[in-house]
């Protein structure tokens, strides 16, 4: 007898670890007082992700330690939460602190705008925690089934306009937080009220979402947030350099899987335009839509790009219509020329300045030839404003007075870091992943292997006479996309060890997905696959064309499929 497919389905494991966590506590602080590993539970290990924290192993001493019957080298990663990407001196100066003492003696900038620590012991949770605390910085909802972090444009001291809609994503970040003080009890020791009102999620609830959220807000012509891979976007509206409103986007999410036609990349749609005073309502109502809606049975179709795909966007935009109270205005006009940072030194309208510092895959360590860490440090102990994380993996000098700039260009200069600015368009417009070794889904190298790649690129394209083109490249050690390799003209993503797929033709500016163009390759079989298109571009393509739209015209085949830009409901 064949089974009632009118039965609803089981949940998904994930979904009874939430229910039964006591709100996202389960026994976290047990495993944390086990000395005996240096790991947590399966259960415990989901929810810390709520906490900020990836249990992770080096995957470079796997096999040796495991010849030798012992644990795997388990160590976490930690993601601070930081709206909008800034970070005061005082604040950097501990985290670079920290990373030396609980630590790899590196700080990892994020392409959402953050910072993470890698290879922290169990027994340096707490302090690493603690001692953030102590300069106003956390790690809650930086991971987990929530709202994360919430990207905005770097440097808001440049317009009035950038100012308002880092307030708006600062303040959304805080209104999307979730209520329980599990993180307080774990963490900092705060002391549980007994006999109190029961706790509550008025957002979401006993199970949180669905999966992982992720919002950014946007300023043309700059589309350096990738707005359209995120779940919920904004994207100002500017008139008589005034901001009126936002564009709302929804549905964006570049992850999927090897093989499953089921899984896919997807942009965002345009739902319609709002009023500014409308943000945190019209997002709390996308949330919880997609806290009601979303599937919870298959962690494989729980983003909210499945719901909208499986019900539409006149569906959702009416649910969210109805939530919220706010009736959606026609979309404005807008339009995206760029990704790029900003390198080198800029004045902002408030009369400060502003240094640009191009710093690659995000890493912030010491090398021999290469103190980019240590001559931080020395700009942080003297520097009167903020460091300004990017979407793109870099880092900005905020704030500088007319009498600082020239003490903190010395700085730059004495430790040879100017330099990494003057780099090729290629370079400057490049991501990737961490991957190995500390990832557990990285099926290749990603970070470690960025700078060969790029070498052997840049050589194809100084040859045709293209060094300054600005052309994006990405890779990641999975097919899940950290690095939004689905939006590059140039994507590779891991699919075995030195074995990638190989995508193109996206658009620059972030508004058209790339298409497979080879399903398996190694960097040597990619340069000589992309050699003769390289070429061919070079001398056939149009005025101002860019590759990744050249690709798509000429080079990719015409049947081939991918969900572009949608256009309002």
């Amino acid at each position: 007898m064949s089974p009632d497919a009118s039965a609803p389905k089981p949940l998904a494991a994930n979904e009874v670890i939430k229910t039964a966590s006591r709100h996202l506590r389960g026994t976290i602080a047990d495993d944390l007082r086990d000395a005996t590993t240096g790991a947590i539970s399966d259960d415990n290990a989901q929810l810390t992700k709520f906490h900020g924290l990836y249990l992770q192993d080096d995957r470079d001493q796997r096999n040796a330690l495991k010849k030798a019957g012992k644990e795997k080298a388990f160590s976490f990663m930690l993601r601070v939460r930081l709206p909008g990407g800034r970070c005061t001196a005082a604040q950097w100066r501990v985290l670079d602190s920290l990373a030396d003492r609980v630590a790899n003696q590196s700080l990892r900038l994020t392409t959402r705008q953050t910072f993470q620590f890698h290879s922290v012991l169990k027994g340096n949770l707490k302090p690493l925690i603690q001692e953030m605390d102590r300069v106003l910085l956390d790690s809650i909802a930086a991971c987990g089934d929530v709202n994360r972090n919430v990207m905005a444009p770097p440097n808001p001291e440049r317009s009035a306009v950038l100012q308002q809609v880092y307030e708006h994503a600062r303040g959304w970040s805080e209104f999307a937080l979730p209520k329980t003080r599990a993180y307080h009890e774990i963490w900092l020791d705060e002391e549980r009220v007994a006999g109190g009102e029961p706790e509550v999620e008025p957002m979401y609830g006993a199970t949180y979402l669905p999966r992982k959220f992720k919002t950014a807000f946007a300023v043309p012509p700059s589309n350096d947030v990738d707005v359209f891979s995120q779940d919920l976007g904004f994207i100002a509206v500017v008139e008589a350099d005034r901001l009126v409103g936002y564009n709302v986007t929804v549905g964006g999410g570049l992850g999927m899987s090897h093989g499953n036609t089921e899984t896919f990349p997807r942009v965002a749609d345009v739902l319609g335009f709002i009023e500014p005073q409308h943000v945190n309502r019209v997002g709390e109502a996308v949330l919880t839509t997609q806290r009601d809606h979303g599937d919870r049975t298959n962690r494989k179709h729980a983003r909210l790009k499945y719901t909208i795909e499986d019900r539409g966007i006149a569906w959702f935009k009416a649910e969210v219509e109805q939530r919220s109270g706010v009736r959606f205005g026609a979309a404005r006009a807008f339009a995206f020329s760029t990704i790029e940072d900003a390198h080198g030194w800029h004045r902002c309208a408030d009369g400060t300045w502003f240094h640009g510092l191009h710093i690659l895959s995000g890493r912030i360590r010491d090398l021999p030839d290469w103190p980019m860490k240590t001559a931080l440090r020395e700009i942080a102990e003297i520097h009167a404003g903020d460091f300004r994380l990017t979407p793109s993996q870099n880092l900005t000098i905020s704030g500088v007075s007319d009498a600082q700039k020239p003490v903190i260009e010395g700085i730059l200069a004495r430790h040879g870091l100017t330099k990494e600015n003057d780099r090729s368009g290629l370079r400057l417009n490049a991501l990737s992943c961490v991957a190995l070794p500390t990832c557990g889904l990285a099926l290749a190298e990603s970070e470690r292997a960025l700078p060969e790649f790029l070498e052997k690129f840049d050589a194809v394209f100084a040859a045709v006479g293209l060094s300054r083109e600005a052309i994006s490249l990405r890779i990641t050690g999975c097919p899940n996309g950290c690095a939004r390799p689905y939006l590059a003209e140039i994507g590779f993503v891991g699919r075995a060890p030195g074995k990638y797929a190989l995508y193109l033709g996206a658009s620059y500016e972030g508004t058209r997905l790339n298409r497979l163009f080879a399903p398996s390759v190694t960097l040597d079989d990619a340069v000589r696959l992309l050699t003769p298109v390289i070429e061919r571009y070079a001398r056939e393509r149009g005025a101002g064309e860019r590759f990744g739209d050249w690709c798509d015209r000429l080079v990719l085949p015409a049947n081939a499929t991918y969900h572009s830009v949608g256009g309002a409901a």
